[in-house]
């Protein structure tokens, strides 16, 4: 088994509007969840692209992972679409891109996370305080639950 790549010193997490945004997070997020994961390529955009926030992760210029946060009512926000190239996954990148978009909501009076994870994904989510909520659901033919950080 190869070790995945040392995360370059050159990495730098940049918050975009979705118009900036697509041209990067687009291509990623088609790799990884319509190719790789078999999601309906018309499920992938939604109406939340628009008006979310769109962390993009660079490593020496290139864009390597993408994730979003949506405002919701009062004071709770939604974090999705989270997507890392497989060269750069588990080395990091992931976890700087919900520190960007949670360090974001927090500046903005969010409290409250939701999120549905994959169930795969979530122990990644626990370690940063996330904790499961109500019973496994399909979504997008794979196996999800939703999960929370009240801050």
């Amino acid at each position: 088994m190869l070790s995945p790549p040392l995360l370059s010193m050159n990495m730098m997490i940049l918050i975009k509007p979705w118009q900036d945004a697509q041209k990067e997070a687009y291509p990623i997020r088609k790799r990884v969840f319509i190719e790789e994961q078999g999601v309906p390529e018309a499920m992938e955009l939604d109406e939340f692209d628009p008006i979310a926030h769109h962390a993009l992760a660079y490593i020496d210029s290139h864009c390597v992972g993408t994730a979003r946060l949506v405002t919701l009512t009062g004071n709770r926000a939604r974090l999705g679409r989270m997507a890392v190239l497989p060269a750069h996954r588990r080395c990091g990148v992931g976890r700087q891109l919900l520190g960007a978009l949670l360090e974001l909501g927090k500046s903005q009076g969010i409290t409250q996370f939701e999120l549905h994870a994959q169930l795969s994904a979530m122990p990644f989510y626990e370690q940063s305080g996330f904790i499961a909520h109500g019973d496994i659901y399909d979504e997008a033919g794979m196996a999800h639950r939703d999960m929370i950080l009240s801050i």
